[in-house]
């Protein structure tokens, strides 16, 4: 009861910082917009059913009767038009979008860390960032086409067309996984998964695949400007689709990861000790690996290459909350969304946009060196 009560108090302050930094970056920008006024707009846009109407559709002489439900939002504060304009659609997809993809980096940093008993360890450890960016310059750079059109009864043709931003992310997905399994496979022997050879497995497949980025950017021509900027990560191009899709992916892949939590303290002690005290050491490692490439490639299909955020913020709330992974792993990922918010706002902030990608590195390389200098830095 007492880690819950810890995890629970820390998670809940993180979680009020994290609302709070959102809060705020909505209104940064070109227009200044209050944050009394940002939290209206959110409030305005919330909506509650209010009933079901009935209706009928249907081609040529079929009629179906068809069912919707009607919403309506509890909330009418006054704000201006423009405001509501800005937040919705230009601010809050870009500030949800960065806080999920946070989230997720360095929830899976936390795990990465604990697995390879490395506070030096992150999430692109397993390839899963390299595999991502070749499967996206992969497409940017190749004409692949995404295009169909299929002839359904009663509908007639249906675009089934996939736009190039969505096709960039898919195949930033698939790269991204294919790349994690491909680790796997190489240092799986007779159904075990030693960590050092894991280790040295990703090591490898992530020099290759560099080689491979490289060459691709050689071939890119006029693309090259936008594999750069993918490279460096980006938000510049969120929509609530994207938040969608996060949306739904990262929170089961975090639950999954906390209900190994207290599993992956037992593996800090050895796999022989973990074993010996009841702890199915090959499964578990599965599924933290699993687990960890999924909610990585979540982040980075959508954001691009983003760097020290699933490094330093586990190290940085390591020395705050301590190793037990029952309070780090929710705490590091509310503050790994806080630290990505906040940085891509800067990003934003200025005369001319930069990469947020670039943020992250300039600000938390020297935060990072200064913890190691004034800190002695511990075996997890």
């Amino acid at each position: 009861m007492r880690v819950v009560r810890r995890a629970a108090g820390w998670s809940g302050a993180l979680a009020a910082v994290l609302v709070a930094v959102v809060v705020v970056s909505a209104g940064i920008g070109p227009v200044r917009i209050p944050p009394a006024e940002v939290v209206k707009v959110v409030l305005n846009a919330l909506v509650v059913p209010a009933g079901i109407e009935t209706g009928s559709r249907g081609a040529g002489t079929l009629t179906l009767p068809t069912l919707e439900v009607v919403y309506t939002s509890p909330f009418a504060f006054p704000v201006a038009d423009v405001h509501h304009r800005i937040v919705m659609y230009v601010r809050l997809p870009r500030i949800l979008l960065a806080a999920t993809v946070g989230f997720a980096l360095a929830a899976a940093g936390t795990v990465m860390q604990g697995f390879f008993r490395n506070p030096m360890a992150d999430p692109s450890i397993i390839g899963v960032s390299s595999g991502a960016a070749v499967g996206a310059v992969g497409f940017i750079v190749l004409p692949i086409s995404l295009s169909a059109t299929v002839a359904l009864p009663l509908v007639g043709a249906v675009d089934l067309g996939i736009s190039r931003g969505v096709g960039v992310s898919l195949f930033a997905f698939i790269g991204a996984l294919a790349a994690a399994f491909v680790v796997y496979a190489i240092a799986t022997r007779h159904g075990r998964t030693p960590v050092a050879t894991l280790l040295l497995a990703g090591i490898a497949v992530q020099t290759f695949l560099g080689a491979v980025i490289s060459y691709l950017q050689l071939q890119a021509g006029e693309s090259l400007r936008q594999i750069v900027a993918w490279l460096m990560g980006h938000l510049s191009a969120a929509s609530w689709g994207d938040v969608a899709v996060t949306a739904v992916l990262v929170p089961p892949l975090f639950l999954l990861l906390l209900v190994h939590a207290r599993d992956l303290n037992v593996l800090l002690l050895g796999e022989e000790e973990a074993q010996g005290l009841g702890i199915e050491v090959e499964r578990t490692k599965r599924i933290l690996l699993g687990a960890s490439a999924l909610i990585t490639a979540a982040g980075v299909a959508f954001a691009g290459v983003i760097g020290f955020v699933g490094l330093i913020i586990p190290h940085m709330l390591r020395l705050v909350v301590g190793p037990d992974h029952r309070v780090l792993l929710p705490t590091a990922a509310l503050a790994g969304g806080s630290f990505l918010v906040a940085a891509d706002t800067l990003a934003r902030s200025g005369s001319a946009e930069v990469p947020v990608g670039i943020v992250t590195a300039a600000v938390g390389a020297p935060f990072f060196i200064y913890l190691l200098m004034s800190r002695e830095v511990h075996e997890l």
